[in-house]
């Protein structure tokens, strides 16, 4: 194997294959990262496998599917692809190459995958291998991690315009900020990038408190990330970008958390959702109201009254 090349191993495989090839190729045989693709991608057989954001999907792969296997040497993935050929369990599953593959040609398609995201005309979310854009006025340098967060899902996006579209009002009152379930902290970072002070980020995923804490470093930004008990009294913005059933249980705490005049901003909600959240939300501190919408999913906010 020369310097700085891998291995790239295809399968062809059934639908209801799919997914036990996949765990025994990353749990058992030694594979770095396993992809799905639809093996009839640009045919007049294609289909999409996905449906309304938020919906269980019909299959877990592909009528046709095409398992790509990245592996650290040629033996090995040849050994990967001899073993699962040899399965009962793996039936019709065919063997389509091994094909040595440069590093660097990995990190640069991975990397392809992430341009800069704007936000606003003005703001945008910039991987750390990209210039930013010459319109670029606030920018957040993120690249891909394990947290939830990269600005390219709905949910984020909005969250962040709403920040950047009040700020001019609002900002000089952001004495505190609580970004609840903060994933990669980019809430946190953007409300930051808009003149937010003492700015507490929690979530109960240890691995999002230090991406959380490694992406503020890398954006020069000041805050503290820890587990949920690190928040505590009152905030006059508090973010929530998680899902509709942990933001209905959560509401009295999150409601409690924000001050007299403070904002609440909540995401992660469908738009067949909203009815309720609001009821959800009616009987405490802050009612809710739907202020955005993005490809199925909306924002919701509100404001205590002072």
């Amino acid at each position: 194997m020369s310097e700085g090349s891998m291995f790239e191993l295809r399968l062809h495989a059934p639908q209801d294959s799919v997914e036990a090839i996949s765990d025994a190729l990353m749990d058992e045989l030694g594979a770095l990262s396993v992809s799905v693709e639809d093996a009839d991608a640009d045919t007049a057989a294609e289909h999409a496998l996905f449906g309304e954001p938020g919906m269980p999907i019909a299959h877990s792969a592909w009528a046709h599917s095409v398992l790509k296997a990245l592996f650290t040497d040629e033996a090995t993935a040849t050994d990967a692809a001899t073993l699962i050929l040899a399965q009962d369990w793996a039936q019709g599953a065919q063997l389509v190459s091994v094909e040595a593959v440069a590093e660097q040609d990995w990190v640069r398609l991975t990397q392809a995958q992430f341009a800069p995201v704007p936000i606003t005309p003005s703001f945008w979310i910039v991987p750390s291998w990209h210039e930013p854009p010459a319109e670029a006025r606030q920018v957040i340098r993120l690249d891909p991690g394990l947290a939830f967060g990269t600005g390219t899902h709905p949910t984020t996006r909005m969250c962040l315009r709403w920040t950047a579209l009040h700020a001019q009002a609002l900002a000089s009152g952001w004495t505190r900020v609580l970004d609840y379930g903060c994933g990669s902290g980019i809430l946190a970072i953007g409300a930051a990038r808009f003149g937010a002070r003492e700015i507490d980020a929690v979530d109960i995923d240890p691995a999002a408190v230090q991406s959380t804490r490694d992406n503020a470093q890398a954006n020069g930004v000041s805050l503290r990330a820890g587990l949920p008990e690190l928040a505590h009294g009152e905030y006059p913005l508090v973010y929530a970008n998680i899902l509709a059933t942990p933001l209905k249980l959560l509401a009295p705490l999150l409601c409690a958390h924000v001050a007299p005049g403070g904002s609440l901003v909540l995401a992660g909600i469908l738009e067949r959702q909203a009815e309720e959240l609001k009821a959800a939300y009616a009987g405490t501190l802050v009612a809710i109201e739907v202020s955005d919408s993005e490809d199925g999913w909306i924002l919701m906010t509100g404001r205590r009254a002072g």
